[in-house]
C-alpha cells in the first residue's frame, strides 16, 4: 500500500486521535465569530439609524427655516417702508389742520400713495396697529412713550397716539407709540 493509504487507514483506526488532533481549542469557535459579526450588525444597524433620524432632524429644520425665510425675510424693508408711511401721514394730518382748495389735488395724491403703500404691505402679511384713545395698553403691541395721570382715566388707558404699530403675519415689527394714562384713581 502506498504511504498516502497508510496515512487514511492509521486515521481512521483512531478517530478520537484524529479529532483531537484537528481541534486547537484556543482559537476562535464559529460561535464567537458568529456573536462577533451579530455585535457588529446591530452596532452597524443602530448607526445606520440615529444617521437616518439625525438626516430628517436636519431636512426638518431646513425646511422649517425656509418657511419662516419665507414668510419674515421682508422684515428689513417693511421696518425700511415704515418711515415713509409715517411721513406720508404726517403730511395728511398736517395738510388737513391748513386746508386749502389749491392743494386739494396734492392732498388726494399723497392719500392715494398712503394707501397704496398700505395694500402692497398688507399683501405681503403687514398689518398695521391702530389703538384707539380709550383703548388698555397692550404691551404686546404697543410701546408706552409717555405716562401721564389724567383725571377721570383708568390705569393703561390710552391716551393718545403717536404712531401706528405694525405686525408681519404674526410677527410685531413695530408696536404702535402711545401715551398712558397713570391716574391713580
Amino acid at each position: 500500500m502506498s504511504d498516502a493509504k497508510n496515512d487514511h487507514i492509521a486515521d481512521h483506526e483512531h478517530p478520537e486521535e484524529a479529532m483531537t488532533a484537528e481541534v486547537d481549542l484556543t482559537a476562535d469557535t464559529p460561535l464567537d465569530d458568529l456573536g462577533a459579526l451579530l455585535a457588529e450588525r446591530d452596532e452597524l444597524k443602530d448607526r445606520l439609524l440615529r444617521t437616518l433620524a439625525e438626516s430628517e432632524n436636519v431636512r426638518k429644520r431646513a425646511d422649517r427655516d425656509r418657511r419662516e425665510a419665507e414668510r419674515f425675510g421682508g422684515t428689513r424693508i417693511v421696518r425700511d417702508l415704515l418711515p415713509v408711511y409715517d411721513n406720508l401721514r404726517r403730511a395728511l394730518n398736517s395738510a388737513a389742520d391748513a386746508a386749502g382748495d389749491a392743494d386739494t389735488a396734492l392732498l388726494e395724491g399723497v392719500e392715494l400713495t398712503l394707501r397704496e403703500l398700505l395694500k402692497v404691505l398688507a399683501k405681503h402679511g403687514v398689518t398695521v396697529i391702530t389703538p384707539q384713545i380709550g383703548d388698555q395698553f397692550d404691551p404686546q403691541n404697543h410701546e408706552a412713550m409717555f405716562e401721564a395721570p389724567v383725571p377721570g382715566t383708568k390705569v393703561g388707558e390710552i391716551l393718545q397716539v403717536m404712531t401706528e404699530g405694525f405686525m408681519l403675519h404674526d410677527r410685531l415689527v413695530r408696536p404702535a407709540q402711545v401715551g398712558v394714562s397713570s391716574n391713580t384713581q
